[in-house]
């Protein structure tokens, strides 16, 4: 059974175009940090103290796929159920389901790494093989 982490989001006003729907690029806003809290609430540390136990900076985005099944606008409570459903050996899937209610309004797929900073060129990331420590918080 995969682990689900629920994160709430109000839709504002200002999350809304001239039609009161939700801008699109908010939705990727809002899985972003529901990607962050999966990982607070499964008891991972903060990044800055991952980097100085692990080398690991965190968890860039390298691919994505998003189905955007209903709209929604402001006033709406939205609550993204986040898992990971696939770990692979340098990377993993998040999966997302924007719920309003009952109703299925977007989902989407990432696949992420755990990053680290190159020693030759620290500006430069590279992906790590995914900490056990971490692996076993998250499932």
């Amino acid at each position: 059974m995969t682990k689900v982490v629920l994160y709430a989001q109000r839709v504002a006003f200002g999350d809304c175009d001239p039609a009161r729907i939700v801008w699109f690029p908010n939705f990727f806003r809002w899985i972003d940090s529901a990607s962050r809290h999966f990982f607070v609430e499964c008891g991972v540390p903060a990044w800055h103290e991952t980097e100085q136990t692990l080398g690991l900076i965190g968890t860039p985005l390298v691919d994505t796929h998003a189905k955007f099944i209903k709209s929604a606008s402001y006033g709406d409570e939205l609550v993204i159920h986040t898992s990971i459903p696939e770990w692979r050996t340098k990377s993993f899937v998040q999966r997302y389901r924007v719920m309003r209610g009952e109703d299925l309004i977007m989902e989407c797929d990432e696949v992420r790494i755990f990053a680290a900073r190159r020693t030759d060129d620290p500006k430069t990331i590279y992906a790590l093989p995914i900490p056990h420590s971490i692996r076993q918080l998250c499932e």
